[in-house]
């Protein structure tokens, strides 16, 4: 019996939505790194992209549990002396609420050269429309 390995150049991309209204964002983030790597997939290859696309809408109604909405921390680090700036989950559900998804997507991949390109087949927008229509994307189920 011979050992299968997925080639990159014959595999076909789909492209899921995914709206996050109301789920958890650790389950979803689990849930969407799945996709985005290719495991929801019977040709799964570690070492081998063969991930999907994936589109998350209503980002802003994601759901944080517990004590997270004030105690959640995010950092940003300019490079330069006192460059850092913390803000809780509150303030950037205001400024920026996909930063949430994308930042605990990206957590949830494997911190190597295939996570950095995988991560740009991740698109999340904070209300239901999306400008992918012309890929045919299909709606994915999460009950997290």
């Amino acid at each position: 019996m011979k050992t299968f390995v997925a080639n990159e150049n014959e595999l076909q991309r789909d492209w899921h939505v995914v709206d996050a209204e109301g789920q958890p964002t650790g389950r979803l983030a689990v849930f969407i790194a799945d996709i985005l790597r290719g495991r929801n997939k019977p040709t799964y290859t570690p070492h081998v992209d063969t991930g999907d696309f994936v589109v998350v809408v209503n980002a802003e109604k994601i759901k944080l549990t517990g004590n997270k909405e004030e105690g959640k921390i995010y950092q940003d680090f300019s490079g330069y002396p006192s460059g850092l700036q913390q803000r809780p989950a509150s303030t950037i559900r205001k400024i920026h609420p996909e930063r949430i998804i994308m930042q605990a997507v990206e957590g949830m991949l494997p911190k190597n050269r295939m996570s950095r390109k995988t991560i740009k087949r991740l698109k999340v927008y904070v209300g239901p429309d999306h400008p992918h229509a012309a890929q045919n994307v299909k709606p994915l189920e999460f009950n997290g």
